[in-house]
């Protein structure tokens, strides 16, 4: 199927112009000059200076790691601003919908809510796997976007492959995937087929692996042509300053990053061999991303004992297809024995 950006662009953003300021209009950072441009105050406090809009050396690092040109990476403030801008691009309020295939990240939601757009969900199957026939059939001229989490939030599981790329061949509109657990899976990321399907969006988050949840830091990875409408609509100096650096640095301490991922994996399987041994845990669910989801007998009784021993996890049981779930996130070594040992004592 060919796929043209430009049909579904919003006729409003297509012809507006994006604002220009005075970091765009005078690039080189690096060079020694006195700037009077910008109506900041001229002493020296390290952040002083408004940051490089563009985040051209955050972005030429990602690039190099990710073989994935410069024109083809958008920062946002966490993913969460990435998805809204991604709504604000192509979706018509009250007119355009969107495909969530719930148990999902909750944020697709809120963001259709906030930007008055319909959210048609279709449940994913008792695998936790997209139902190709039932988005086929509610989808229309209106669909602008298809969300994907893989590994999905709550579940932890990575959406088949064939199902996404049959998505990708016969949806006509734009394919998010959102891969802020991807780091933690063997699987490749689909950043790798992005010069096959135009129609192709992926987020990341320096969040997860990364461990700077505390910075919000949002990646985008598509075509060109997706990157730019993006940028035309950005806040000017959506990433700060502090955060450019911060990400600058832990992005240029690969190793460190990589053994924390190993180490948290390894943790992992050591929590799914002890959880195994547990009477009133019914399910384990099978997991790609940093994060276990089990089914026990009473989640609202296993959370608050929990809880009383100081150990705070997530109750999903609100969730379609969650019932008496929990989601217990990978801690450190000693924090994972606790859980361990308390688990133990539970009857």
């Amino acid at each position: 199927m060919k796929f043209d950006i430009k049909q579904f662009i919003r006729p409003n953003v297509a012809k507006m112009k994006p604002y220009s300021s005075a970091r765009d209009e005078f690039k080189d950072f690096d060079k020694e000059m006195i700037f009077l441009d910008a109506n900041e105050n001229p002493f020296e406090t390290n952040v002083n200076r408004y940051p490089d809009p563009q985040q051209r050396k955050l972005k030429s690092i990602l690039s190099k790691q990710k073989n994935i040109p410069v024109d083809q990476i958008l920062l946002g403030n966490g993913s969460d601003e990435v998805l809204d801008l991604i709504f604000r691009a192509f979706c018509e309020p009250s007119k355009d919908n969107i495909i969530t295939l719930p148990p999902t990240y909750g944020m697709y939601n809120v963001l259709a809510s906030l930007n008055n757009i319909e959210n048609r969900e279709v449940l994913l199957d008792s695998d936790f796997q997209p139902d190709l026939d039932e988005i086929s059939r509610i989808a229309d001229t209106r669909t602008k976007l298809l969300f994907f989490c893989s590994p999905n939030n709550p579940t932890g599981n990575l959406i088949s492959s064939e199902a996404i790329l049959n998505l990708l061949k016969n949806f006509n509109g734009l394919v998010v995937i959102d891969e802020a657990y991807i780091d933690f899976s063997e699987e490749e990321s689909w950043i790798t087929k992005l010069n096959e399907f135009s129609n192709l969006i992926i987020t990341q988050t320096l969040s997860k692996a990364y461990g700077l949840a505390g910075i919000r830091l949002g990646i985008c990875y598509a075509s060109s042509e997706i990157i730019s409408v993006l940028n035309k609509i950005k806040p000017p100096y959506n990433i700060n300053e502090l955060t450019q650096q911060k990400a600058i640095e832990q992005l240029q301490n690969v190793e460190k990053v990589q053994m924390e991922i190993t180490s948290l994996i390894e943790e992992k399987n050591q929590l799914l061999k002890a959880l195994n041994e547990k009477k009133f845990i019914k399910k384990i669910y099978p997991t790609d991303a940093n994060f276990i989801l089990i089914k026990v007998d009473d989640a609202e009784k296993r959370y608050s004992q929990l809880l009383e021993n100081g150990i705070v996890v997530r109750n999903r049981s609100s969730q379609p297809l969650c019932e008496n779930t929990l989601r217990i996130t990978i801690g450190t070594p000693s924090e994972n024995e606790k859980l361990i040992t308390i688990l133990k004592e539970f009857k």
